[in-house]
């Protein structure tokens, strides 16, 4: 990199720390720190959705599969995303900034206790916890694989300086830095995708090679399905897609929760799946390209840093290193954000009682504290990322599988349809999804459509079919009335108890 590269980059961190310091005086308590206080407007929520959806890992191993196997990565990947988010517009999004008008949540598992029962609730958020280190721990190796093509970073090193950064504004800011640095990095990116996209073109020979890139490639390139990505593989990411952009990846669900009402979360995800359809068809097309300029490339996940670096002129190649750490520092402070909600509002009150009646500033401090920790365990998964079988395995396969045990209770209970699902069919869902992770993982040899598929399925039939045979017995009326109210807006909160602890 030249100096105008990090000339760029630093002036990139610049306005990062000047949002978070902005945000610093914007944040009276708990509710401001996790929820933006209810009022964060729909095209701000919608934006911030999608760039929280992915991370650098997106130029790294998906800039692999798209090296290797082409079209598929927009088939598999952003197509299913942005019908799982289009189809949670009309019946998810709207219900969590519904439970928040009447619960007063600021997490998204907060209402489970109500919902269920506390100890549901407890098995549900220790368990995403402990699936977000990985999940953001693969993220922050990502990002780290990129300084390393760029800058000669090495890997450790890499992890520890994108951590602390994105530590830094997301620790003081909260949900407002985190949603108003997603907008300052979504344009940052929109910037340097589209330049990217521009000087690939041109040297193809313009616009022609949009479509004229894959005669020159090898025939399977232009193919939907591909190699591992199969048909049942695309299908069973549609199923986990669904559950994780429409809330069972938590920092997804709190950019509906910080909506004003249930119409600004629908629009909120209204935009979010557009954008998931329009652009990864620009911000895919250099890595499709790069098997042409590089044929023989020993590391495909390398092939868009490589590409980046040696086909942009000085400045643009900061602006795009820069759109990278952009998507994983939206995506990893989100994660740490919504962590923090869980852990301060429903783990730290059943462990101890004196947090149950934090208030103010000590309640924030506390929730400050957890962000700062959080994020220092899943730099140190980072930094044994390989012992995990790798960034991509991290991503796809345990985040994949994993997700759909734990969010199907959360999501699936929010939906009249399911109100005889109790918090039996919620633990046994549970169990029965980590179980046949473990069999297809480790006891088989199972594919990765399998490996992936087969605990959602598992989860979400056994929920579904325990609720069946129940379907005669009475539903506790708390249940029933909180189903019932999120199923239109209305104009005032009823403000009734917190749905955390004292309500289990």
């Amino acid at each position: 990199m030249l100096l105008a590269d990090w000339i760029v980059m630093g002036l990139y961190f610049l306005l990062m720390v000047g949002i978070g310091l902005w945000s610093f005086r914007q944040i009276k308590g708990t509710q401001d720190f996790f929820a933006a206080g209810g009022k964060m407007p729909w095209w701000l929520s919608g934006i911030s959705h999608h760039m929280s959806g992915y991370s650098a890992a997106v130029f790294v191993a998906y800039a692999g599969v798209a090296y290797q196997y082409g079209f598929t990565i927009y088939i598999w990947w952003a197509v299913p995303i942005s019908i799982a988010v289009l189809v949670g517009a009309i019946w998810i999004a709207p219900r969590w900034a519904r439970l928040r008008q009447r619960l007063n949540i600021e997490s998204p598992m907060e209402y489970l206790s109500m919902r269920y029962n506390l100890p549901t609730q407890q098995l549900m958020a220790w368990s995403g916890v402990l699936l977000k280190l990985f999940d953001v721990g693969a993220k922050w190796a990502a990002i780290a694989v990129i300084l390393n093509v760029f800058a000669g970073v090495s890997i450790t090193a890499g992890i520890i300086i994108s951590g602390f950064i994105s530590l830094f504004y997301i620790t003081i800011g909260g949900l407002w830095a985190d949603a108003l640095t997603d907008f300052a990095q979504f344009v940052v990116q929109l910037i340097a995708g589209v330049a990217m996209f521009v000087i690939v073109l041109a040297k193809l020979g313009g616009i022609s090679a949009v479509t004229g890139i894959w005669d020159q490639l090898p025939p399977h390139h232009s193919s939907a399905f591909v190699g591992p990505y199969t048909i049942g593989f695309i299908l069973a990411y549609l199923l986990i897609d669904f559950l994780s952009y429409n809330g069972g990846t938590w920092n997804l669900a709190q950019r509906f929760i910080a909506a004003p009402r249930g119409s600004d979360a629908r629009k909120a995800a209204f935009l979010s799946a557009a954008l998931y359809l329009i652009w990864p068809l620009v911000l895919f097309f250099p890595m499709w390209a790069a098997p042409l300029f590089y044929p023989s490339l020993a590391d495909p996940t390398q092939s868009y840093s490589v590409m980046a670096k040696d086909l942009l002129p000085p400045g643009l190649v900061g602006l795009v290193l820069a759109s990278m750490f952009a998507h994983t520092m939206a995506m990893t402070t989100s994660d740490a954000n919504a962590v923090t909600s869980v852990f301060t509002r429903d783990i730290l009150p059943v462990l101890s009682r004196k947090f149950r009646s934090l208030t103010g500033k000590a309640s924030l401090r506390t929730a400050r504290l957890t962000t700062v920790t959080f994020t220092v365990l899943t730099l140190i998964v980072a930094i044994n990322a390989d012992s995990f079988g790798g960034i991509l395995d991290l991503l796809i396969v345990w985040f994949g599988a994993l997700v759909g045990p734990i969010s199907i209770p959360m999501l699936l209970g929010l939906l009249p349809a399911f109100r005889h699902s109790d918090s039996i069919a919620a633990i046994v869902s549970w169990v029965g999804g980590i179980l046949t992770f473990a069999i297809v993982k480790y006891a088989f040899i199972a594919g990765t459509a399998t490996t992936v598929a087969a605990p959602v399925l598992v989860s979400a039939v056994l929920f579904i079919f325990i609720g069946w045979l129940k379907r005669n017995q009475d539903v506790k009326p708390e249940v029933i009335d909180l189903i019932d109210s999120l199923n239109q807006d209305t104009d005032e909160p009823t403000n009734p108890p917190s749905a955390g602890i004292n309500a289990g």
